[in-house]
């Protein structure tokens, strides 16, 4: 009997014995299973810290975000500031108190064009809206990183053309106020200021499509309801200020709206809302913005511009006649329509570097919509593949044609912009003289024998 425990004693103990196994390998289990919850415990607590650390990240970039949006807005205007006293301290070295902007000669005008006082009391004037809207000659304009606010790279510009471009563009946003000295300043050099107002705030990158307090339906309200558009006030003050200036101006508001980069766009090509955009809205905003100005007069004074982008480089469904039909506010809201179009790559193989490629399907658009003017408000070619010469040349070319005699002037994108093509980073000159060869072109075809333009010395 004790033989019998002993050897039944060795089987349980035998290191080989089925019932030994089992109980290491039932150890082992109940082992590695407090292992793995401790471990799981671990990593929960360690998730829920990460997740804690996320939410803490996310709320420093909302809130990094909302100020670096101040600071652009602030860091714009101050820098709009210091060009203004810059052009004026400059004007002031080179002629002295006779030759200061305060001492400009009025503006030549009829006696029926609006008038202003200028800094020193000198009386500014200008045409008259439909002196304005119908000119004798075709207009040439330039946008430029200062002017109006400062004159150097402008005038710069106009020397190597040995031309007076009559037309200087700008940009605001809707958290500027009205700025009479962009328009005060630009009629003493006898220059039309055209503004492209964007309902943004100026410091916003144009890469940036979501502005949740500047979508379409909050500018426009809810008349039915008697609620107003979230700017109502602003802009009745905006117009107010326009007219207590006396001076005309145009305004191309929020432009390119066919196309899918800004924030004012109803659709980005896939059926998709654009900052929270209504299919209809943009109409409704304008007439809404034109209306509010009729009331405070300042119709009288503002050269309506609507200007869509080119349709050769947008989404399928932004190229049709039917979407931009739906964008078009009415003869009754607009004085002039517009295009930006550029030379730019990437080009495709269809791209011939013509102004006939870039322009004419789309002015084909434009002219069946209305026989409104056309300006062409934003246009200039790339230096990027060697054509930018070629292209100046057939743009003069083409607005010496008589099927284009609707076309009452030009505005050239006077920068070189840094940016992203195809996801490479690439600089886009379009300056004017940014070769010779293309400095020349401009030249030439500004003085072609059957050219428009009236730019001689002032």
């Amino acid at each position: 009997m004790l033989t019998l425990g002993a050897t039944s004693a060795f089987v349980w103990i035998s290191p080989s014995s089925t019932v030994n196994q089992a109980l290491t390998t039932a150890a082992k289990t109940v082992l590695k299973t407090d292992t793995l919850a401790e471990e799981r415990a671990a990593w929960e607590s360690e998730k829920s810290d990460l997740l804690s650390e996320i939410d803490v990240l996310e709320s420093s970039i909302e809130v990094a975000k909302d100020n670096l949006k101040e600071t652009n807005a602030k860091s714009a205007a101050l820098q709009q500031e210091l060009w203004s006293i810059e052009g004026t301290l400059k004007a002031l070295q080179a002629g002295g108190a006779k030759d200061s902007v305060a001492s400009t000669p009025p503006v030549s005008s009829t006696p029926s064009s609006p008038s202003t006082p200028a800094s020193g009391g000198t009386v500014i004037t200008a045409p008259s809206k439909a002196e304005i809207i119908n000119p004798a000659s075709t207009y040439l304009g330039l946008y430029t990183e200062q002017a109006p606010f400062n004159w150097a790279t402008y005038d710069s510009a106009s020397t190597k053309l040995g031309s007076n471009p009559n037309v200087v563009g700008y940009f605001g946003g809707w958290d500027e106020d009205f700025r009479a000295n962009a328009v005060t300043r630009s009629w003493e050099k006898e220059t039309l200021p055209i503004l492209t107002w964007e309902s943004r705030p100026i410091g916003s990158a144009n890469d940036q499509i979501d502005e949740p307090d500047y979508t379409l339906p909050a500018i426009i309200g809810d008349p039915e309801a008697g609620v107003p558009g979230t700017f109502d006030d602003y802009l009745h003050q905006y117009a107010k200020d326009i007219v207590d200036t006396g001076l005309p101006l145009g305004i191309r508001l929020d432009h390119e709206m066919n196309g899918v980069w800004y924030p004012w766009a109803e659709t980005d090509g896939q059926g998709n809302s654009i900052n929270s955009n209504r299919v209809g809205d943009f109409v409704t905003m304008w007439q809404h913005v034109h209306d509010i100005f009729a009331e405070e007069g300042a119709n009288d004074l503002v050269v309506w511009i609507w200007a869509p982008n080119i349709i050769n480089n947008l989404p399928a469904t932004h190229q049709s006649s039917d979407f931009l039909d739906g964008l078009y506010p009415g003869d009754d809201y607009v004085d002039w329509v517009g295009l930006s179009g550029y030379l730019r790559p990437p080009y495709i193989a269809e791209n011939d570097f013509t102004f006939s490629y870039t322009f004419d399907s789309s002015l084909a658009e434009l002219r069946r919509i209305t026989n409104k003017p056309i300006f062409l408000t934003e246009i200039g070619a790339s230096e990027t593949g060697g054509h930018k010469a070629e292209w100046v040349s057939s743009l003069f070319e083409s607005l010496a044609k008589p099927e284009n005699d609707d076309i009452i002037g030009i505005s050239w994108f006077n920068l070189a912009v840094t940016t992203y093509v195809e996801g490479e980073r690439a600089t886009n000159d379009w300056r004017i003289d940014s070769r010779a060869d293309s400095l020349a072109a401009f030249i030439e075809g500004l003085a072609r024998p059957d050219s428009d333009f009236d730019l001689t010395a002032r």
